[in-house]
């Protein structure tokens, strides 16, 4: 059975993500400008569920040498090369099924994941993160205020199947998790979104550095 995000096409994924009653398209961007311009000392980075490259507009080639951008969809990433041709030099777009190939995954200095843990699971990203063996680790996880993760939109039932790979998410938990690999907490910022939901963002660092 193919992954739900190979059947959902980008537009209307992107028109439903900027939606002035969802606004996730804009406060995601603003957010991952944040992730991409610490002050970690990385020269790498890694995207899980890049979908078409939101935020790599925020890259600066004077950090960064080596971009991964990782998805499911081999149309979202094709897309992402057309949109940012100006880093294809240091851009490498990889087709990784993350639930059944992440000893695929290359290494890198900083792993990024939005919007993603929701759709493999804290085991899947647990094992992505062991293979990756990232320094630094910043993921953001949407909190819902009720039962309803999609909000309600004209798009909203392209998202129907989601429903059969979608993990509620819990902060405390992911952090656990993490811990028991030797990340540890080390940032936390929210974000509230117009429907009632938010964004969370959690930051780590391995313990060794």
């Amino acid at each position: 059975m193919p992954n739900p995000w190979e059947e959902i096409p980008l537009s209307d994924y992107e028109n439903h993500m900027k939606l002035d009653s969802v606004m996730q398209l804009q406060t995601m961007n603003h957010m991952m400008e944040g992730q991409l311009n610490t002050s970690y000392p990385v020269s790498s980075v890694i995207i899980l569920g890049i979908a078409g490259g939101n935020g790599l507009e925020h890259i600066d080639k004077n950090k960064f040498q080596k971009v991964y951008g990782i998805d499911i969809n081999s149309e979202y990433l094709k897309t992402v090369k057309e949109r940012y041709s100006d880093i294809s030099d240091i851009l490498e777009c990889m087709r990784i099924d993350l639930i059944q190939e992440s000893n695929k995954l290359p290494k890198a200095e900083l792993l990024i994941a939005n919007l993603l843990i929701e759709y493999i699971g804290y085991e899947c990203f647990r094992k992505a993160v062991e293979q990756i063996q990232p320094k630094y680790v910043s993921c953001i996880i949407q909190i819902n205020v009720d039962n309803s993760w999609v909000s309600d939109s004209q798009y909203i039932h392209v998202f129907d199947d989601l429903a059969k790979v979608h993990h509620q998410m819990e902060e405390n938990l992911l952090i656990q998790i993490l811990k028991s690999i030797e990340y540890k907490l080390i940032g936390q910022k929210e974000r509230l979104l117009p429907n009632g939901k938010k964004l969370v963002q959690l930051d780590f660092v391995h313990i060794d550095i």
